[in-house]
């Protein structure tokens, strides 16, 4: 079996192209499955190990503190070794075939409290600047529309409609939808673009909604991360700080304030419920946190 494993290394090296340090992972890796079906039985070997040692393994795997994360590269590791015995004959049967790998938990989207996101649009100055308005028109139509961040920063004048209030988006797939704009965010937003035009004037024809004061060009996504990470950071100390954080706040309060899930759906620009249905359990998660902080028997 030890020339079968050079021979596995060599395959995943030469023919896998796989890059050194996944080499010593998935090495590692079998090795350590090696030693735990010889400490079950001196006699097992890799042609008499059945699907149920897998599963103990992955069960031992668990049991000693690693995450499903941690233990789905060792199982790959094992499956790859397994499939490569099985072509070349060393084994007739593939007892990992059939194992299923433990199902990741999703993290929870991060999001920022609706009174935090009350004091930076309502208490917090922004400076009386060009720059200062379109910041805050920005960050005020990130958490009014739940936009992504490459929706924002490919909007152009003409998809802005000041007079109806409502925005035009284009978004994944080139899928457009209507998003209506608050009263606020259209105030904020004139301020911004009578700041534009005065920045603009006797320059080239930009069409981008957003952009720079010097050079009048579109407003890059790295600029906006810097945005809007420096704008949350006066209300939190949050480690995400994110433009999409925003879109997660955007969500996660329209939930709090009642709104139907279809409608959030459509307002995002999702394809399917399911993917809308995360902040449900986001907004659960908070309505546990306060339940236990505020029940007397909690």
């Amino acid at each position: 079996m030890d020339a079968l494993f050079e021979d596995f290394v060599a395959y995943l090296r030469y023919e896998r192209a796989y890059s050194e340090l996944t080499l010593v992972s998935y090495s590692s890796s079998l090795k350590a499955f090696e030693r735990y079906f010889k400490s079950l039985d001196e006699e097992m070997s890799w042609e008499t190990v059945t699907s149920d040692v897998v599963r103990s393994w992955m069960v031992h795997l668990l049991d000693s503190g690693l995450t499903a994360s941690g233990v789905c590269p060792k199982l790959s590791a094992v499956k790859s070794f397994f499939r490569f015995l099985l072509r070349r004959g060393a084994v007739s049967v593939d007892p990992a075939h059939g194992v299923s790998a433990p199902k990741k938990s999703k993290p929870l989207p991060y999001f920022i409290r609706e009174a935090e996101m009350n004091r930076l649009l309502d208490d917090l100055e922004f400076p009386d600047t060009f720059e200062g308005r379109r910041d805050k028109a920005m960050i005020s139509m990130l958490y009014s529309t739940g936009m992504r961040a490459a929706e924002i920063l490919g909007l152009g004048l003409a998809d802005v409609d000041l007079r109806n209030a409502m925005v035009s988006v284009v978004g994944k797939r080139n899928k457009q939808r209507l998003i209506p704009l608050l009263p606020e965010l259209v105030r904020e937003v004139k301020d911004y673009m009578l700041a534009r035009e005065a920045v603009l004037e006797g320059k080239s024809g930009e069409s981008a909604l957003f952009v720079e004061e010097r050079s009048g060009k579109r407003v890059a996504y790295p600029k906006l991360r810097v945005i809007v990470r420096d704008a949350l950071s006066r209300v939190t100390i949050q480690s995400k700080r994110s433009p999409h954080v925003l879109r997660h706040s955007f969500a996660t309060s329209m939930l709090n304030n009642s709104a139907d899930l279809q409608s959030v759906k459509e307002l995002l620009g999702h394809s399917s419920l399911k993917t809308t249905a995360i902040y449900t359990h986001t907004t659960f998660e908070e309505l546990k946190k306060l339940y236990n902080q505020a029940h007397p028997r909690a």
